[in-house]
């Protein structure tokens, strides 16, 4: 098993587990906390499969990752009371898949030839995506549409794993160096409370 395929697999099941919890957290029986760990886990992966013209979908090549999901889904709806103890579970699942979903995204981009934008993009879109259907179908506003640091922590691993490539640095090596600083910004901007600067301007609000 290459290193990819775990992270790949990591990712998977830390996504399914974040959906799962939120279906959980909305009172759903176990067909919604199901989907949900499903559309979590592979939502990012397919849309840049179908944006990069890989068809069909690694989710369908491979049906490893949809049984991963579901029987992840399954462990956290019958666990759920163990996930309790923990605080913001599901913030801490989405920051795992975040590390481990950015360099599958922005290696494969990379690996397609696709330019540095591009593979950062695809990286992003690869780690939000499937986070943003499941807070979408749970009734929440997107994580990455809050002022926190999230998809900015996405953009700084996907660049980072983007520069190295670009480097003598060993593919292994940039690939858990990128995972690594994802994962460790997205939980610094939890455990610190660091959001990204708006506009608050008393004018704008009054007009």
């Amino acid at each position: 098993m290459s290193l990819l395929y775990a992270l790949d697999l990591i990712g998977t099941a830390a996504f399914a587990a974040s959906g799962a919890w939120a279906g959980i957290r909305r009172q759903m029986d176990l067909l919604g906390v199901i989907v949900l760990g499903l559309v979590t886990a592979t939502g990012g992966g397919t849309l840049r499969d179908i944006l990069l013209g890989d068809l069909p979908p690694f989710s369908l090549k491979d049906e490893t990752y949809l049984y991963t999901s579901i029987v992840v889904a399954l462990a956290v709806f019958v666990g759920h009371r163990h996930f309790e103890r923990l605080h913001h579970p599901l913030l801490y699942f989405d920051a795992i898949g975040l590390g481990t979903f950015v360099v599958i995204g922005t290696g494969k981009a990379l690996a397609m030839q696709a330019g540095p934008l591009t593979a950062i993009l695809m990286g992003v879109a690869t780690a939000t995506a499937g986070g943003m259907v499941r807070d979408v179908l749970s009734g929440q506003v997107p994580l990455v549409l809050q002022r926190e640091v999230y998809a900015s922590a996405c953009i700084a691993g996907g660049a980072i794993l983007v520069v190295l490539h670009h480097t003598a640095v060993p593919p292994t090596i940039a690939i858990i160096v990128a995972a690594t600083a994802t994962i460790a910004i997205r939980l610094l901007a939890i455990w610190r409370n660091w959001q990204l600067p708006r506009v608050n301007d008393r004018a704008l609000d009054e007009k």
